[in-house]
Formats: C-alpha cells, structure tokens, sequence
C-alpha cells in the first residue's frame, strides 16, 4: 500500500465532520445533510427576481403531475441509488477498504451502473457478492452521479445530492483531478479509467451552481468554478469552440462530437457565473453545428458526427452498428434542448424541437402511442445506413424523448404523451439503469419539477 493510501483516511479522520477532504485551494466544506424541508427546487436565497423563482411562459401538459414525477423519481432513487454503508454488505471483502478514498466524509452515495456482460464485465464484478445481482454491478459512471445529482437537486431530495457529490469529489481528490473519472469501482480506491466523459462534468458543475442559487452556500459554487474552468480547458474545442467529448487524445484529435452532450443551460449557467470564458460563443457555436447536422439529414440526429457535420463511427468503438441513428446517444437531446427553451426561450431551441416533432408528428399520425413510430432508431441519412426496428413496444426513456419534442409548440401531442408517460415506472431491474434514470429525467422535466431557481 503506498503513502497516499495509507495516510488519506487518517488526514480525513482528522477534519470536522461536517468538512470534506479536498486537494483544492478553494476546499470546499462539506454541508452535510442540510435541515429545513428541502422539497422546493425553485426557492432562491440569493433574492434574485425579489426572493422568487422564475415562472416559465412555456406551457406544459394540462396531464403535468408532479406527484406522479415525484413517485417516478422515488421509486428510480430507492432501488438504483445506495449508500456506502448499506453496500458494504454486498462487497464485504472490498468494503474493507472503502475508507481509502472517503475516510469520515458522510454522506455518501453513488448510483450503481448496470450489470455488465462483456467489455467491463470483469473489471465490475465482485466476485463475493452476497446479493447474486450486484455481482457485476460493482461500477459507477460519472454520467449516474451527474443525472442523479440533477435529478436528486429537482425533487429536493438534498441527502442523496450531498451524498453523490461527496462521492464526485472524493474520487476527485483521491486522483488528484478535476473531473469525476468516467468509470469508478463502487466506493473502492481500485482504478478503472480517470479519463473524462464531458456530459458528466457539464451535469455536475450544472447542479452545483443550482444547488448554489437554492441553498447560497458558497462551497457548491466553489467547487463548480473548479469544473468549469477544467471543461474550458480540456473540453472545448478552440478555435472551433465545440464541445468534445472527452479530455483524453481519442477525442481531442481529429474530433468526434456527440451532440447529446450539448447542455445549453449549463452553458448559460456557467456564462452566468464565470466571466472570464467565452460561454455565450460555445452556446453559438454549437446550435449552429446542431442545425447543420440536423438540416443535413432526416430530421433527426445521429448519435456521433464529424467537423463537416456527417455521421462518423466514434474512435472507441462504442457505436459501429448504430452511429449514424438516433439512438442510444441522441435519445438525450430532447432533454437538454426543451429544458432550454424552458427556461430560455431561445430560437434555436425551437427549431430543433419543432422539427424533431414534425418529423415524429408525421410518422405516427401526430399519435403519441404509435408503437411503430416511437419503437424504432430513425436513421440520420438512408443512404449512410437504414433505420432500426424495434422491439415492439415504446420504451420509457424514448416515450419521455418524443413527449419533450412537442413542448415548443404541439399541445396536443404534448398531451396525449405526459398522460402516456405519467402510466410508466422504473423497470428497476439490474439492465434498467439507462431507461430508468432518463424516464425519471423526463418525467421531472414534463411534470414542472425543472423550476429554475433565478
């Protein structure tokens, strides 16, 4: 064992315990579990727009409910998220070093990554397991720490945010970076991978600076600052001002951007709160670039692409038989883009949404429980590769994707699609970690729980 690893659980044991370990010159305290009743998202201690929350001019579904988004999230947090100490049952032989990357910090939390059964199937199993499903669901991806941070911050539920962010950090401090490494071995110190994933880090900084408008407690805009000024540096492209889609070199070079990646809103956050980067050029740069990219094909996106704004297999190898549809990628792009017309209204974001929904509108009949149309991949260009069946039925997460489209302007659509979405519920299998985190994202984004806090 070496020196780190040996001394980093005593110099945690030896801070407050309401104070996290953290390498930065700015060290943020930790604020534990803050009391009050914690349930509303929009409350804003900073007293801008007179101590209010920002009343959105958009309309949602007559069918919003927030009650049945609050169900939704509660049943995704109660199987999908667990604490450190209720899994050091499930992993007694490496819950014994646990305490190598978190020392006293508490609370916290991760959101377990599905089962894995091929690439990283051994590099997440712990083979002594004493709950037979968990045994290759020993991983973490910054992206679940990033989703439920959000998706904690907007149900109020403050305990499982400090939770997922004392594990960010942790790990951030631990390996000496500042992103969240894109794969972690449960709470353990064992390394997988530290590179970056920049959705992730666009997420985290994102819930920070919120949680900061909500809470005005200086520790969570520190440590955003901290983020943001790393994503400036390792994540944007420059001159292009692109958002790339990693930090390491098989993105850097020759890029391969993913457009569900963009977060106008975080963008405008950061804007928002740093001054010093040009925020409002990368908001630019890349609806222009969506708009190409869109233009150029169906309608739809695919799920990677090039500088000239064609589909393009992504160096990793994640996406051979698929990049070129609106898929497993792209799903999330009506979320971040109707979260900014939202909130913004911005033109560009009404664009893309209105043709995404004329396209859907015109497949299905205008009919939001066409099976067929909302069951299947659309490709971006037929001549670059067909459309992919489906499986005869509209999963949660593409069911919430095709609902958000219709949020610039299709009432009736919208409609029909929030009631459909309302019915839904967590799988909450050891697969369903995609499809239950993004259903719990829409369902808050449609039913009203996105209540921006400035």
């Amino acid at each position: 064992m070496n020196l780190k690893k040996l001394l980093w659980p005593v110099f945690c044991g030896m801070l407050a315990l309401m104070v996290a370990c953290s390498s930065d010159s700015t060290t943020p305290t930790d604020p534990g579990t803050p009391g009050g009743e914690g349930g509303n998202p929009g409350t804003n201690p900073s007293g801008e727009n007179g101590g209010s929350a920002y009343v959105s001019p958009v309309a949602l579904a007559t069918s919003a409910n927030k009650d049945a988004a609050m169900g939704i999230y509660n049943s995704w947090v109660g199987y999908h998220f667990v604490t450190k100490e209720a899994e050091a049952a499930y992993y007694p032989s490496v819950a014994k070093e646990y305490n190598e990357v978190f020392g006293n910090i508490s609370p916290v939390g991760r959101i377990v990554w599905a089962t894995q059964t091929s690439f990283y199937k051994n590099q997440c199993q712990v083979e002594d397991a004493t709950v037979p499903a968990m045994k290759f669901r020993g991983c973490t991806v910054s992206e679940g720490i990033g989703y439920g941070m959000l998706n904690s911050y907007f149900a109020g539920d403050e305990t499982t945010f400090n939770s997922l962010w004392n594990y960010s950090r942790g790990y951030r401090t631990y390996f000496v970076t500042k992103f969240t490494p894109w794969i972690t071995y449960n709470f353990h110190y064992n390394k997988i991978d530290n590179s970056s994933a920049t959705d992730a880090d666009l997420d985290i900084a994102t819930s920070l600076i919120l949680m900061y408008y909500k809470t005005n407690k200086q520790e969570y805009l520190n440590d955003a600052l901290t983020i943001v000024n790393a994503i400036w540096e390792q994540e944007i492209e420059q001159p292009s001002k692109l958002i790339l889609s990693g930090n390491t070199n098989v993105w850097t070079i020759n890029p391969t951007y993913n457009l569900s990646y963009f977060s106008p809103v975080a963008l405008r956050l950061f804007a928002k709160v740093d001054g010093n980067h040009d925020w409002n050029g990368v908001i630019t740069a890349m609806y222009a670039y969506m708009r190409k990219v869109q233009d150029a094909g169906t309608g739809v996106f695919p799920d990677w692409s090039d500088a000239a704004g064609a589909a393009k297999n992504p160096p990793n190898s994640s996406a051979t038989n698929t990049y070129w549809l609106f898929d497993k990628e792209s799903v999330r792009i009506p979320w971040r883009i109707a979260w900014d017309y939202y909130w913004f209204q911005d033109e560009n974001a009404k664009a893309v949404l209105d043709k995404l929904n004329g396209f859907i509108s015109e497949k299905s009949g205008n009919n939001p429980g066409n099976v067929d149309a909302l069951g299947k991949s659309y490709s971006w260009n037929l001549s670059v590769g067909a459309d992919k069946a489906g499986g005869g039925v509209i999963s949660s997460m593409w069911l919430g994707a095709w609902c958000a489209t219709g949020i610039s302007g299709n009432s009736d659509w919208l409609n029909q699609c929030t009631t459909a979405l309302n019915a839904k519920m967590p799988t909450n299998g050891p697969a369903s970690y995609f499809q239950d985190i993004l259903l719990t994202i829409y369902a808050q984004l449609l039913n009203g729980l996105y209540v921006r806090p400035f």
